[in-house]
């Protein structure tokens, strides 16, 4: 008889934004964290064109290169599952994208399910508001772009409007369209831009 993984039931939430921007999503336990990575990216919705990384206690964990490799705080993540660094629930870590505009994201373990159904994973299944754009400056920047969204005849409103391209509802949030993103490959996370 096969032995299904056990299943991780983690909430995924930006810090510095109010209301909170958050996701639950199901994953295996045994996922290798650049996997994981990919499903954040996706769940959150953000576009993969950003340096990335996790931090666990005083270590950092992220793809290897010649400076981070002299680093004794330094583990490459690429041999690092899920479950080697979240092992019973309330564990959490770090995961922080753009490392410029240093979206912090707040993961905790909050259960693990030791009899999966048997259904495809990784799956969203609850969260709130639309991913903030790419590049917007930060937890700070976003809610200050809310704020002059927010003020008919800001100055700046036209100028962000056409800065967005397209039409964006902060308040967005639709896990059909995720889970549909989860079954591509690489779990619907665009392949990083060089």
């Amino acid at each position: 008889m096969i032995q299904l993984p056990q299943i991780y039931k983690i909430k995924i939430s930006i810090e510095g934004i109010e209301p909170l921007i958050w996701r639950e999503t199901e994953v295996p336990a045994d996922l290798f964290l650049h996997d994981f990575h990919k499903v954040i990216q996706t769940v959150m919705g953000w576009d993969n064109i950003h340096l990335h990384l996790f931090l666990k206690n005083s270590k950092t964990l992220g793809l290897a290169d010649d400076e981070t490799e002299q680093s004794k705080n330094f583990l490459d993540y690429t041999s690092v599952r899920l479950n080697d660094i979240l092992k019973k629930s309330g564990d959490s870590i770090i995961y922080i994208y753009d490392l410029g505009d240093n979206w912090r994201h707040n993961i905790v373990l909050n259960k693990i399910i030791d009899k999966p159904e048997k259904i495809y994973y990784p799956i969203c299944t609850d969260g709130a508001r639309n991913c903030p754009p790419e590049d917007c400056g930060g937890a700070h920047g976003y809610m200050e772009m809310l704020s002059i969204l927010n003020s008919p005849g800001h100055p700046d409103q036209q100028n962000i409007l056409e800065w967005l391209e397209e039409e964006w509802d902060p308040e967005e949030f639709n896990s059909n369209i995720i889970n549909e993103l989860l079954l591509e490959d690489d779990f619907g996370c665009m392949p990083i831009i060089e």
